[in-house]
């Protein structure tokens, strides 16, 4: 039999009303038999996700304030959903024990993780379906770190026990059994997690966009739906800012080669997103994917005669960054010169003490630090069979007056990444894109 795992977002189940769109989604397809479900978000611009009431009610009680105006808006929101869905649930019972817990010493990952608890509960009792628990199937290590031996066995041996099951997402335990949370958004990591242990055919994330968009539709006017798109190029788009997806779901199932489908809660009839394992870059017309940037960079650009002839330069360059925790983003280089780019905020937390370790352990003959860069990505498959791609960005830029401060490429050729002033970033990315556009 098929198996489709689906993952539903907050915006997806903030309401009844959009509950029930979701369990007519499920419900038209046998093969969707495991769901993984969000805490209610924002049903309105202006309203509230439960998770952020269920934070605040946390940090309210961790000072001796008083909690329970919070708490009754908590309550509130999950009364509205079992109203309009007619389902019996003891609400009452479950709110007790947030109470009780928030009295004693609370924890504030236990707390955060009730939002998925409930939703999921209700969901699993308006569906008729079993409600599987990650305190029980997904562990960590005492590092924190995703035990996946472990949790691939637990998980799997259950969904396979069953037909179909409705699972709360962002949430596992630690081996002493407390509860331990993904960072925010990793429901997404849940879904992804649940899709490899029921060795799932496809791996449906549903969310309020009709799938992956080819420029941030806050910069550029209705860009184009992505209809393809492989797991690298997700993963080089999503550094550089698109945030459909949680990068830390698309390993589980990367690693077990299953297709994912973004696609639009709301216009279920859209065919979304496919992101898949790998393409064949002969078999599409398509050169670029999509373009997509992030400001907050800072350049470190060196400059040391016969610099190239110096084993381990770089090598010592990068210690003293590593050493000072901060990491490198790009490092484009010359014969005699080098130039590192990194976050500007993580830089910041050790910039006097970075760039002297610099001046005496590698000194330099010149040594120049510019901040207020934005870096932009044009990511594609096809750019490497494709001639001139380059050329368009460049004369784009150009022709938009906008000066290139780096440019760098990676070894596959799958992005073609310039560095530009920030006050020129928007216009950066519209100019790019419109180039772009027929290649998309």
């Amino acid at each position: 039999m098929k198996t489709i795992v689906v993952k539903f977002g907050g915006t997806s189940l903030a309401s009844a009303e959009q509950i029930r769109k979701v369990a007519d989604i499920v419900l038209a397809d046998p093969a969707r038999r495991f769901m993984v479900a969000s805490a209610p978000g924002k049903r309105t611009s202006d309203d509230i996700k439960v998770t952020d009431l269920l934070y605040r009610c946390y940090d309210e009680a961790a000072s001796g304030a008083d909690f329970s105006g919070t708490l009754a808006q908590i309550e509130s929101r999950y009364a509205d959903i079992l109203a309009g869905l007619g389902v019996e649930f003891d609400l009452a019972s479950e709110i007790a024990v947030l109470r009780e817990h928030l009295a004693g010493t609370p924890q504030r990952d236990y707390m955060a993780s009730r939002g998925e608890y409930l939703n999921a509960k209700i969901i699993a009792a308006f569906l008729g379906r079993p409600f599987v628990d990650p305190a029980e199937t997904i562990f960590f290590t005492e590092s924190s770190a995703l035990d996946e031996e472990r949790t691939f066995k637990a998980l799997g041996e259950r969904l396979r026990a069953l037909d179909a099951a409705v699972i709360p997402g962002f949430y596992g335990v630690l081996p002493d059994g407390t509860i331990h949370t993904f960072s925010r958004g990793g429901s997404d990591i849940t879904g992804s997690i649940a899709a490899q242990a029921a060795r799932a055919d496809l791996y449906e994330n549903w969310t309020d966009v009709s799938g992956m968009l080819s420029a941030d539709p806050r910069v550029v006017e209705t860009p184009h739906v992505i209809d393809h798109i492989t797991y690298t190029e997700l993963r080089e788009l999503s550094y550089m800012g698109a945030s459909v997806l949680h990068e830390d779901a698309v390993f589980p199932v990367r690693k077990a080669g299953i297709p994912i489908n973004i696609r639009n809660t709301n216009r279920p009839g859209d065919r979304g997103t496919m992101i898949v394992p790998w393409a064949d870059r002969t078999a599409r017309k398509r050169v670029v994917t999509g373009v997509a940037g992030r400001k907050g960079f800072t350049s470190i650009a060196i400059e040391k005669s016969m610099m190239n002839a110096e084993i381990g330069f770089t090598a010592r360059l990068l210690t003293i960054l590593a050493e000072h925790g901060v990491a490198f983003e790009h490092c484009p280089s010359g014969i005699d010169t080098i130039s590192v780019v990194v976050n500007t905020e993580a830089f910041q937390k050790a910039r006097d003490e970075i760039l002297i370790a610099i001046q005496k352990e590698l000194e330099p003959d010149a040594m120049t630090v510019e901040d207020g860069l934005a870096m932009l990505a044009v990511v594609g498959r096809g750019m490497v069979y494709s001639k001139g791609t380059a050329a368009r960005i460049f004369k784009a830029l150009a022709d938009a007056n906008i000066n290139i401060r780096m440019i760098d490429q990676g070894s596959s050729e799958l992005n073609i990444i310039v560095g530009v002033e920030e006050h020129d970033y928007e216009e950066a990315v519209r100019a790019i894109y419109r180039a772009m556009e027929p290649l998309l």
